[in-house]
């Protein structure tokens, strides 16, 4: 009875034991997919704390002639948008252009601030508008001096100025636009803020993006380098693969460069639909100037020479991009 009893306890245990094994066997497989990633690169700094550019009010100028004032005997300065008409008779007609002029000057200058504030983004209080840009390129795997480029440019970059991070910000569009027979998918968006919110938006596109990293093997943010320690016998094997793969007519292998970009004003990026959209959201992310320049984030996957992006982790990671 007993020995039976066993044996049925036996026979029921056995579906379990096995669908326990499957279960194991999967999810092992599938961590190990998961912590075999890609590792990336990383280019950034700034701070939205920095300075803007003030606007100071200028109190109308006034004009008083020689002799202590416009009326006899009194002190009282004739404005200059005072009506040119009332000059004719005692001023003659040098003293009506100088008027005009000064009026004209007063005009062009006071249209001239409205339209740079108006580019600027100010609103009454003073709180500028922020663009938070995102451009994303995919490439193909072969264009492995695009990232030597981005390699070098994260050892030797000034990350902790703003001129240093607009020229980060030239050189990489740069390097992206000298690659076009490689580029595969993109996608460009922005984001457009007050700046009291800005940093926030730009904070949590940026972890969005590093969060699909495995690891961050080589970084230079705000003039902080550092760089992962990588397994040399890992490196090798993988190497020859992806140099196996490299030979073949379709890789199934890419790069993706990510560039998130804060400035100050309105910058209107293209939908990006085809190579030609692509080149002109590039040039004018580059064309950013240092003054207008408040955040940088260059990121790049793979960064190091054994990691490889697939197919399936660029559709999983990158579901916006679109094929170009």
């Amino acid at each position: 009875m007993r020995k039976k009893l066993i044996s049925n306890l036996k026979s029921l245990l056995k579906p379990f034991v096995a669908l326990a094994l499957v279960l194991t066997l999967t999810f092992g497989v599938a961590d190990n997919a998961l912590a075999a990633g890609a590792g990336g690169g990383r280019i950034g700094g700034g701070s939205f704390r920095s300075p803007m550019p003030s606007r100071t009010y200028t109190a109308p100028r006034t004009y008083a002639p020689p002799g202590g004032g416009y009326y006899p005997g009194g002190g009282i300065g004739m404005p200059f948008v005072f009506p040119p008409f009332f000059v004719w008779g005692g001023g003659g007609s040098l003293l009506t252009l100088l008027v005009f002029f000064a009026v004209a000057s007063f005009l062009v200058q006071t249209f001239r601030r409205s339209r740079e504030d108006s580019a600027l983004g100010y609103d009454s209080t003073g709180n500028p508008t922020v663009s938070v840009s995102r451009v994303q390129v995919g490439l193909l795997a072969n264009a492995r001096e695009l990232q030597t480029d981005l390699n070098k440019l994260a050892i030797s970059a000034d990350t902790g100025s703003s001129v240093g991070l607009a020229k980060v910000l030239q050189e990489t569009t740069l390097a992206l636009l000298r690659h076009p027979e490689y580029w595969t998918h993109a996608n460009a968006a922005v984001l457009q803020a007050r700046l009291v919110s800005a940093e926030a938006d730009f904070n949590r596109l940026v972890l969005t993006e590093r969060s699909k990293f495995s690891r961050e093997t080589l970084s230079n943010v705000n003039n902080q380098l550092r760089q992962a320690a990588i397994d040399a016998s890992t490196v090798g094997e993988e190497s020859e693969t992806a140099l196996a793969n490299q030979a073949a007519s379709d890789p199934g292998e890419y790069i993706v460069v990510t560039l998130l970009v804060a400035s100050q004003g309105l910058l209107n990026l293209p939908v990006v639909n085809s190579a030609d959209d692509l080149r002109k959201a590039l040039g004018m992310l580059g064309g950013v100037s240092s003054d207008r320049l408040l955040a940088l984030e260059i990121l790049w996957t793979p960064q190091a020479e054994g990691d490889v992006l697939t197919r399936d982790d660029l559709v999983v990671e990158y579901p916006q991009l679109k094929l170009i």
